[in-house]
């Protein structure tokens, strides 16, 4: 088996970041009422500034597919050019369209010439899981190389225009026509961008070692808490938008990101730390075994809360050990891990023989991804 670097990284942030007090007219008011769940929402989640695939005229300029072509086109330079590229490994939780893949979509952007490609689907572990694809793709010697990406364009999934047949519904009905704040939470979470990783099986000037990664769902015992394309009956189960009428599909917002905030708070952090617990165990390394940890968080609302179960659940991990950039480049899902990644590698803090954890959540039916670098 062979061993797999990471030996690039690159981000894609599109246009300028957006503050809080320009959320509003970037996503649109709904109901011709500014959102009251704002206020609560960026209180808790301390996100700063974010980042929007959209103009300041309103028009969109890139999808996710064009984003994450433009990650990987920031990874490249003469001694690795697109048509170098082996393996395209795309990981989304906002593709641009149910078919073609995600993957097939970035791979018609960049028009570089035959290659294998992979989609995993899913939320926030979809980044992760597309980098998993490659790693075991160089390590069995099936592959030269991988790139592999995390993308997120959700801005046009949270304007204001989603929400409007459901609000003039709720009038119809003479129903309080308030969106539910678990439609309405995520809109103020997430951010749009980019990120790509090349992996290879030998390092090339500073590189960083994948020693393992791990992954655990507990879908078998926990009901969806995020979702996109459906509704949440009373008795937890989830129905299709493929099971409604299309005129049902605008009146209930089937298509806009929705999260059990309640289901949410209870388990997300305590499934996050029995799972690094397992992943700990299996690879036998403690908390004295990485210089640095990395932690996907939607909003700093759980730092200290995760902070909290690990010291519970007898993992404390000393606050010097975290790295996090939440604050500037809001939630960008799947992308989130790499551009912590790519800053902490930027920052010049790293030195040869260093270990970082990488640990992210995903709350869609609570599974959570691990890897384990070092410093090379």
């Amino acid at each position: 088996m062979k061993d797999v670097y990471i030996t690039r990284i690159a981000t894609f942030l599109p246009n300028k970041p957006i503050d809080n007090d320009q959320m509003e007219e970037k996503l649109g008011i709904i109901n011709g009422k500014n959102s009251k769940a704002r206020r609560i929402v960026l209180r808790n989640n301390q996100i700063k500034t974010r980042y929007y695939a959209i103009d300041d005229d309103g028009n969109i300029t890139h999808n996710n597919a064009q984003l994450t072509k433009e990650a990987i086109e920031r990874l490249c330079d003469e001694s690795f050019t697109t048509k170098d590229i082996a393996i395209l490994s795309c990981g989304t939780s906002s593709p641009d369209q149910i078919l073609p893949s995600h993957a097939a979509m970035v791979h018609g952007f960049l028009k570089n010439g035959n290659l294998e490609i992979n989609s995993p689907s899913g939320a926030c572990c979809s980044g992760m899981n597309a980098l998993k694809y490659g790693y075991m793709a160089i390590k069995a010697g099936e592959a030269p190389n991988a790139v592999c990406t995390g993308s997120e364009r959700t801005s046009t999934w949270m304007k204001s225009e989603i929400f409007e047949n459901e609000v003039e519904h709720l009038k119809e009905l003479e129903d309080n026509p308030i969106l539910a704040f678990n439609k309405e939470f995520l809109r103020w979470m997430l951010s749009d961008g980019a990120a790509a990783v090349l992996l290879e099986s030998e390092p090339k000037g500073a590189a960083l070692k994948i020693e393992w990664m791990e992954g655990y769902s507990y879908a078998y015992e926990m009901e969806t808490c995020m979702y996109a394309g459906g509704d949440k009956l009373e008795n937890g189960h989830l129905k299709p938008w493929s099971e409604y009428p299309a005129e049902e599909w605008g009146k209930r917002s089937l298509f806009a990101m929705k999260q059990d905030v309640k289901l949410l708070g209870e388990n997300i952090l305590v499934k996050g730390v029995d799972s690094l617990k397992l992943a700990m165990k299996k690879h036998k390394i403690t908390t004295e075994d990485f210089d640095y940890y990395l932690p996907h968080i939607s909003s700093y609302y759980f730092k200290e809360q995760l902070y909290g179960e690990l010291k519970k659940q007898g993992v404390e991990i000393p606050w010097e050990k975290w790295f996090m950039n939440l604050s500037k480049v809001g939630n960008v899902g799947a992308a989130s891990i790499f551009i912590m990644l790519e800053e902490l590698v930027a920052s010049g803090k790293l030195q040869t023989g260093d270990k970082i954890l990488l640990h992210v959540p995903e709350s869609a039916r609570f599974s959570y991804a691990y890897a384990y670098l070092t410093v090379c």
